[in-house]
């Protein structure tokens, strides 16, 4: 499948009649957690590629493990376990790898191929013994690995000049996509809710992941996910504000900042983080209550209890506000200004929208740009491009109010997660 879709999209370029000759790097960015297991002698195949038969055609035999594992599989917690038992737990494993061990990541999936499939594994190519020589150095995420392969310039017609840019995960790619800076956090509203962190100092944790940061190799970035995103706003919209949405925002702002002091963790579905479900309704005494004496101060609840739950996260994770700190939401959420100005009182930041789709894709041309031309050069051009628009701002009068209360959010969730 993955060997066909790169044959399909580049059918698709050459239909479009795009110039190849002009495209001067290629980086690309790869769905984190779908991994690939060459057979052994693979190599070979690559080598003696010709243009005349598609990549699908010359490749489909080339692989030890039939089904790739993708970031769906959940079936490796035995190997996870043992992982973190080997490395003194799962917190140590996150300092020195910057997450804990997870079902889906690709080497806890190599080690349970190992045990349950061992002919596939001995037929692999880059995962036996010696694995750190087969796999090859680290490398920057700018690094040029060198020139394209004779047959894209046989069959494409790519100048044989045409370099190749170290490639990255989709994660990754997202945030150079989204163009973040230091100080900025990427809020992607959608059916669940994912933060980008841009990181000085991280702060390793049980929860979220921190890689190194794509753009800037001297600093971190950091991935916080949350199941409970826009599918859960909508059931409150359903719910407490008659299925529309124009009655869910004129709810929204008929309530005070602080929500009269109330605070609701809204877990349809089991969260991420903390890993909890169910509904929490929480007074301004403290008092779990079975439901707010409005339906527009559920409204209010689960858009501040969910920017806080962001915020909260984040903290934990190092992040801090910066005075130049801006908010950059995207998905569909991100067209609701009412929902923007709850996010930036929260956060006490600018949130800027920008029409940006496939970020990952775009963030992998940035990455072939960037490592083509050079950092400074990069900036330049990058400046001269669209400009992102500023859609809410910050309240000077909420700055305290939010601080307080995301740090009684904090005492709060806990509560509930060990009740």
């Amino acid at each position: 499948m993955w060997i066909q879709a790169l044959d399909l999209l580049l059918d698709k370029l050459k239909a479009d009649n795009l110039d190849f000759s002009k495209v001067a790097a290629i980086s690309g960015s790869g769905q984190q957690h779908g991994s690939v297991f060459w057979k052994k002698g693979a190599e070979n195949g690559l080598k003696s590629l010709h243009s005349g038969s598609s990549l699908c055609e010359q490749l489909k035999d080339c692989f030890s493990v039939a089904d790739s594992p993708i970031w769906m599989d959940a079936s490796t917690t035995k190997q996870c376990k043992e992982l973190e038992a080997a490395l003194g737990g799962a917190m140590h494993l996150a300092e020195i790898t910057g997450s804990r061990a997870y079902e889906r990541f690709t080497g806890n999936q190599i080690a349970k191929i190992f045990e349950k499939s061992p002919s596939s594994y001995n037929n692999t190519e880059a995962c036996a013994e010696n694995l750190e020589t087969k796999l090859g150095p680290l490398v920057k995420s700018t690094e040029i690995l060198g020139k394209i392969s004779k047959y894209y310039v046989e069959k494409y017609g790519f100048s044989p000049d045409c370099e190749v840019i170290a490639f990255t995960g989709d994660n990754p790619a997202s945030l150079a996509g989204m163009r973040l800076q230091e100080g900025d956090i990427c809020v992607s509203l959608g059916t669940s809710d994912t933060l980008f962190l841009w990181l000085t100092q991280p702060k390793p944790a049980l929860e979220g992941h921190i890689f190194i940061n794509p753009v800037n190799s001297d600093s971190y970035m950091a991935l916080l996910c949350f199941k409970n995103g826009s599918l859960t706003r909508e059931k409150i919209r359903d719910e407490f504000a008659g299925a529309s949405w124009e009655t869910f925002t004129k709810s929204l702002k008929s309530v005070p900042s602080g929500n009269n002091g109330n605070i609701g963790i809204y877990f349809d579905v089991m969260e991420i983080q903390p890993l909890l479900s169910g509904r929490f309704r929480i007074n301004k005494e403290d008092q779990d209550v079975p439901k707010f004496n409005t339906a527009e101060e559920e409204v209010r609840a689960v858009i501040e209890g969910q920017f806080m739950s962001r915020r909260v996260h984040a903290e934990n994770l190092g992040f801090n506000i910066l005075p130049k700190s801006r908010v950059l939401a995207t998905g569909g959420a991100s067209q609701n200004k009412s929902i923007l100005k709850v996010l930036a009182n929260i956060l006490n930041a600018p949130v800027y929208i920008q029409d940006v789709s496939n970020s990952a894709s775009l963030g992998a041309a940035y990455q072939a740009m960037r490592g083509s031309l050079g950092h400074t050069c990069f900036n330049e051009i990058l400046n001269k491009t669209s400009r992102m628009v500023r859609a809410a701002e910050p309240d000077d009068s909420t700055v305290e109010l939010y601080t307080k209360l995301c740090a009684r959010y904090k005492q709060l969730e806990e509560r509930v997660s060990q009740s």
